[in-house]
């Protein structure tokens, strides 16, 4: 590794020919000083990022590419969006998406690596793929970037070229769960029993389960990610502290990133593992709890798209939804609003008009109830949907529709 001036990294990235692919750190771990200097220095270039966050080029020459689309992309005219699930990510990768670049966010060196900290996520695939085509990897040494373990070390030998930074990596806006989150969270953590392990999206209603755990005991982690939740239910006494917590990238608060820098309870593994569905049902009792933008009658779940538009995609709840279905005495739970209230339309529709994200859950829950799904038939699971977790004003229109579809809903 050797650490150069920003001018030198410029000069690095400008002699790179055609239109390469540059794969970054997404979420909250992007080299926010690199970007601007590559973005500078080429003219034409694809940039890859899970879960994108902030400002991002926008211009002529830049095409931005994902399988999970965050606020830094949403609705971006540039976007090029890979339908996939995470946990195969990295083979795309491998395969039809090779990257010429990378560049991370990292650790200072210590005894001959580095830490990816925050964010593994894929990075370990894309720095594998990259070093196989003789590309680039590039890093930008933060003091303040947590050194975390696991697939998180990387020696520095495979590190091309550094710059060095002294920025306290971003932090998410805090929004604590407003009343109907509240009671969501409450409901599903009647469904999560003592010595459970806990897998949680991002948002709201995740946080609002969390929140209504503080009093289980035993309780272990297998997730995609983590927040202040955890951290959270870590002072509750509320986790086994033998068993490790397991994900692959973390965001929170600055609290948060000083708890995990050289914590040996948190493992930070590549995507490959915390997503893998074998892996996943593995854990006893492994608890997924996942949001949704709408559910329909056949009990199927779209976190995706908006109106046929691309919001984020797959993600982690497919992986998840299939490992905890396998899992012994695991449960696969979608947790919503029953109402949207700006778009001011139920959640609950009789069919979902666009793709599907997931489906054969365990159970489905609102503010307004919980459906159980799993080892009921298609009626009875339609039966309670309305019943359940529908919004009442909406269940008139629902059982109406429900019954042109074919349900005999009462």
């Amino acid at each position: 590794m050797r650490v150069i001036s920003e001018d030198r990294l410029a000069a690095v990235l400008a002699s790179l020919p055609g239109r390469p692919r540059v794969v970054a750190g997404g979420n909250f771990a992007t080299p926010r000083r690199i970007l601007p200097i590559l973005d500078e220095a080429l003219p034409e270039y694809r940039l890859f990022m899970l879960n994108a966050q902030g400002d991002l080029p926008d211009r002529d020459g830049v095409a931005l590419e994902t399988p999970f689309v965050g606020a830094g992309m949403r609705g971006r005219g540039n976007l090029r969006y890979f339908p996939s699930r995470l946990s195969l990510v990295p083979e795309l990768l491998k395969g039809p998406l090779p990257p010429d670049v990378v560049v991370v966010q990292t650790s200072v060196p210590v005894g001959g690596t580095v830490s990816l900290g925050i964010e593994v996520n894929i990075l370990p695939a894309a720095i594998e793929a990259v070093r196989a085509r003789g590309g680039l990897v590039i890093a930008q040494l933060n003091r303040h970037m947590p050194y975390t373990y696991g697939d998180a070390v990387l020696p520095i030998d495979e590190i091309a070229h550094a710059i060095e930074t002294d920025e306290p990596p971003a932090t998410p806006a805090t929004r604590p769960p407003g009343e109907i989150a509240t009671r969501i969270g409450q409901r599903v953590a009647h469904l999560v029993p003592e010595h459970a392990t806990l897998q949680l999206g991002i948002g709201a209603v995740p946080d609002a389960v969390l929140d209504s755990l503080l009093d289980r005991r035993g309780l272990g982690v297998w997730s995609e990610m983590f927040s202040d939740g955890v951290l959270a239910l870590e002072k509750a006494g509320a986790l086994d502290r033998t068993v490790p917590i397991t994900a692959s990238f973390a965001f929170g608060s600055r609290e948060l990133y000083d708890w995990v820098d050289h914590n040996e309870r948190v493992r930070m593994l590549r995507t490959e593992k915390t997503n893998d569905p074998s892996l996943i049902a593995r854990r006893p009792r492994l608890i997924s709890v996942n949001s949704a933008l709408q559910v329909d009658l056949y009990a199927q779940a779209n976190a995706s798209r908006v109106r046929g538009v691309v919001y984020s995609g797959f993600g982690g709840q497919t992986d998840f939804v299939v490992g905890a279905l396998h899992s012994h005495g695991g449960h696969a739970i979608i947790a919503l609003p029953s109402w949207h209230p700006r778009a001011d339309v139920s959640t609950v529709i009789p069919r979902l008009a666009g793709p599907v994200t997931s489906f054969q859950h365990s159970y489905i829950v609102s503010e307004q109830g919980t459906a159980t799904i799993w080892g009921h038939d298609a009626a009875s699971q339609a039966q309670q949907i309305v019943d359940q977790v529908a919004h009442p004003s909406a269940r008139g229109d629902l059982r109406e529709q429900g019954r042109q579809l074919g349900f005999p809903l009462t």
